[in-house]
């Protein structure tokens, strides 16, 4: 693997240590809050104690590049119809039984050396070939933990005027996310449930850092998306929804919230979640919020962008695409005028 020398961490003073030898680092990047001895790795498996010095391991290094509809993300109130060129790489400080990328995140999957430089010019070239291509999405893994070429990245990007993205599980600590957020300008971020018992026993994590991952983006005027994965008798109480619900709409009702179907994966083997679990937590979610959708399911319902004053369909998909759009170059309801929450030209 490639490695830089990672930012946000200091050295740990031990008087045990004999002033010759190495010492142990405090990684602050992330809630994880990682003291790492010499020759170790912290949670994530990307950030290792090199002779007393944190580096980041991964830097450069992909596991997955392809050019995506952006509403794969999902974000779909964010240039609908346009597409990202979309990168990952290895490891996660989350431990989710349920992880659908399990064998990126979790495991020594294998990469290829790709430079800031050049996967902006990946971009480039895709938008080149296509106008729909609107920038680089982090995404895949999680883009967090690799933070220094996400930030290298994301600020070439921006120079060359290209838009960045992050799909990530927002377990960040406060300093690294305020430095990256003037260069992102939309995030889904993962909620995966709300409750701190859930985070601590199936995600290894806790859910306070994650909302305010949440609220800052938020508040620094970056487009946000939640997206959560309901996990049949695990995080689909319908009191927990509620309260996620309030929580969200709290901050916006005009945050669109994504319920994702779960199916078996990694270490966990439950059923799939049950259509109607997911219809009936948009059923709720919709009484306080404005924008709905429901994901890994086909139904009618849920897909589809509809007017929040007249209920008309102002954006209409068939899986991941867009197939047709009804609002004016203002993304105002062609039918009722009222403004629609569109982030940018709807792309057709």
């Amino acid at each position: 693997m490639s490695r830089v020398t990672a930012r946000f961490w200091t050295r740990v003073e031990d008087k045990k240590t004999p002033a010759e030898e190495p010492s142990k680092v405090h990684c602050l990047l992330c809630p994880k809050d990682c003291v790492i001895r010499p020759g170790h790795k912290g949670y994530c498996r990307v950030r290792g104690n090199e002779g007393g010095t944190l580096y980041s391991l991964n830097y450069g290094e992909c596991s997955a590049c392809s050019v995506d509809p952006t509403e794969k993300k999902p974000l779909y109130h964010f240039f609908p119809g346009s597409t990202l060129l979309s990168l990952g790489t290895v490891g996660c400080n989350f431990g989710c039984g349920f992880c659908q990328n399990w064998h990126i995140s979790h495991a020594d999957a294998p990469t290829t050396y790709l430079s800031p430089e050049e996967a902006v010019d990946l971009a480039l070239e895709a938008k080149a070939k296509s106008a729909k291509c609107i920038g680089i999405a982090y995404t895949y893994s999680e883009p967090l933990v690799w933070y220094e070429y996400v930030y290298d990245t994301a600020k070439i990007a921006r120079q060359r005027g290209l838009h960045n993205v992050l799909v990530t599980n927002g377990y960040v600590n406060h300093d690294p996310l305020a430095e990256l957020l003037p260069f992102i300008d939309a995030l889904n971020v993962d909620v995966k449930g709300f409750s701190d018992e859930f985070y601590r026993q199936v995600c290894a994590g806790k859910l306070d850092p994650v909302l305010e991952t949440v609220k800052a983006a938020h508040g620094a005027g970056c487009h946000v998306e939640v997206t959560t994965l309901l996990v049949p008798g695990m995080n689909d109480d319908p009191e927990d929804i509620d309260r996620l619900v309030d929580w969200l709409s709290g901050i916006d009702p005009e945050i669109p919230l994504h319920f994702s179907r779960y199916f078996p994966n990694y270490k966990f083997s439950l059923p799939p979640t049950p259509e109607s679990t997911l219809m009936e937590a948009r059923k709720r979610a919709l009484r306080k919020l404005k924008y709905v959708y429901l994901g890994n399911v086909l139904v009618r319902e849920g897909s589809d962008t509809e007017c929040p004053k007249c209920g008309r369909v102002v954006i209409r998909r068939r899986g991941m695409g867009v197939q047709a759009a009804y609002v004016d170059n203002r993304n105002h309801c062609k039918y009722c005028g009222a403004p629609v929450a569109i982030k940018g030209s709807v792309l057709l």
